[in-house]
Protein backbone atom coordinates (compact mmCIF):
# COMPACT_ATOMS: atom_id res chain seq x y z
CA UNK A 1 0.00 0.00 0.00
CA UNK A 2 1.13 3.53 -0.77
CA UNK A 3 -0.03 6.75 0.81
CA UNK A 4 -1.24 9.35 -1.68
CA UNK A 5 -1.76 13.08 -1.24
CA UNK A 6 -4.81 14.45 -3.04
CA UNK A 7 -5.02 18.24 -2.88
CA UNK A 8 -6.24 21.46 -4.40
CA UNK A 9 -5.53 25.17 -3.84
CA UNK A 10 -8.40 27.23 -2.42
CA UNK A 11 -8.52 29.57 -5.40
CA UNK A 12 -9.47 26.66 -7.69
CA UNK A 13 -12.64 25.90 -5.76
CA UNK A 14 -14.99 28.43 -7.33
CA UNK A 15 -18.30 27.63 -5.67
CA UNK A 16 -21.14 30.03 -5.03
CA UNK A 17 -22.26 30.54 -1.43
CA UNK A 18 -25.56 28.90 -2.34
CA UNK A 19 -23.78 25.77 -3.61
CA UNK A 20 -21.31 25.49 -0.72
CA UNK A 21 -23.59 23.32 1.51
CA UNK A 22 -24.05 20.82 -1.33
CA UNK A 23 -20.30 20.73 -1.97
CA UNK A 24 -19.63 20.18 1.74
CA UNK A 25 -22.19 17.37 1.85
CA UNK A 26 -20.65 15.71 -1.22
CA UNK A 27 -17.11 16.03 0.18
CA UNK A 28 -18.19 14.60 3.54
CA UNK A 29 -19.82 11.68 1.72
CA UNK A 30 -16.49 10.87 0.03
CA UNK A 31 -14.74 11.07 3.40
CA UNK A 32 -17.26 8.64 4.91
CA UNK A 33 -16.80 6.31 1.91
CA UNK A 34 -13.00 6.38 2.28
CA UNK A 35 -13.28 5.67 6.01
CA UNK A 36 -15.70 2.79 5.39
CA UNK A 37 -13.29 1.40 2.77
CA UNK A 38 -10.44 1.54 5.30
CA UNK A 39 -8.23 3.79 3.12
CA UNK A 40 -8.64 7.10 5.02
CA UNK A 41 -5.48 8.43 6.71
CA UNK A 42 -6.08 12.15 7.10
CA UNK A 43 -7.82 15.09 5.51
CA UNK A 44 -8.49 18.73 6.10
CA UNK A 45 -8.12 22.25 4.90
CA UNK A 46 -5.38 24.72 5.73
CA UNK A 47 -6.66 27.42 8.10
CA UNK A 48 -5.72 30.42 6.00
CA UNK A 49 -6.49 32.83 8.86
CA UNK A 50 -3.48 31.52 10.81
CA UNK A 51 -0.18 32.80 9.37
CA UNK A 52 2.62 30.27 8.90
CA UNK A 53 5.86 30.35 10.90
CA UNK A 54 9.28 28.81 10.35
CA UNK A 55 10.85 26.75 13.14
CA UNK A 56 14.64 26.57 12.72
CA UNK A 57 16.87 23.66 13.67
CA UNK A 58 17.70 25.43 16.94
CA UNK A 59 14.00 25.89 17.74
CA UNK A 60 13.87 29.58 16.83
CA UNK A 61 10.42 30.58 15.55
CA UNK A 62 10.04 33.37 12.99
CA UNK A 63 7.14 34.64 10.94
CA UNK A 64 6.99 33.50 7.32
CA UNK A 65 7.58 30.40 5.27
CA UNK A 66 9.63 29.01 2.42
CA UNK A 67 9.27 31.27 -0.63
CA UNK A 68 7.92 28.45 -2.82
CA UNK A 69 5.16 27.66 -0.31
CA UNK A 70 4.06 31.19 0.50
CA UNK A 71 0.60 30.35 -0.92
CA UNK A 72 0.17 26.93 0.65
CA UNK A 73 -3.57 26.71 1.17
CA UNK A 74 -6.53 24.62 0.22
CA UNK A 75 -7.68 21.12 0.99
CA UNK A 76 -5.64 17.99 1.54
CA UNK A 77 -6.49 14.31 1.78
CA UNK A 78 -4.13 11.42 2.48
CA UNK A 79 -5.31 7.93 1.55
CA UNK A 80 -3.51 4.58 1.85
CA UNK A 81 -4.18 2.77 -1.42
CA UNK A 82 -3.05 -0.37 -3.26
CA UNK A 83 -2.29 1.29 -6.62
CA UNK A 84 -1.92 4.49 -8.59
CA UNK A 85 -5.10 3.59 -10.44
CA UNK A 86 -7.02 3.39 -7.16
CA UNK A 87 -5.57 6.77 -6.18
CA UNK A 88 -6.75 8.27 -9.46
CA UNK A 89 -10.25 6.88 -8.84
CA UNK A 90 -10.39 8.45 -5.36
CA UNK A 91 -8.98 11.74 -6.69
CA UNK A 92 -11.78 11.75 -9.27
CA UNK A 93 -14.39 11.24 -6.54
CA UNK A 94 -12.94 14.17 -4.60
CA UNK A 95 -12.78 16.31 -7.75
CA UNK A 96 -16.46 15.70 -8.43
CA UNK A 97 -17.43 16.42 -4.81
CA UNK A 98 -15.32 19.60 -4.56
CA UNK A 99 -16.07 20.69 -8.13
CA UNK A 100 -12.41 21.34 -8.92
CA UNK A 101 -9.38 19.47 -10.23
CA UNK A 102 -7.20 17.62 -7.75
CA UNK A 103 -3.44 17.16 -7.71
CA UNK A 104 -2.25 13.62 -6.98
CA UNK A 105 1.13 12.77 -5.48
CA UNK A 106 2.58 9.60 -3.94
CA UNK A 107 4.50 9.60 -0.68
CA UNK A 108 7.76 7.69 -0.60
CA UNK A 109 7.51 4.42 1.26
CA UNK A 110 8.68 4.66 4.86
CA UNK A 111 8.55 1.42 6.85
CA UNK A 112 8.30 3.43 10.08
CA UNK A 113 5.08 5.22 9.12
Amino acid sequence: MTKYLISFPSREMDVSPEDLPAVADAAHAVVREAKAAGVWVFGGGIDESVPPVMVAGDGTVTAGTYPQTSRLEGGYTVLDLPSREAAEEWAAKIAVACRCAQELRAFQNDPES
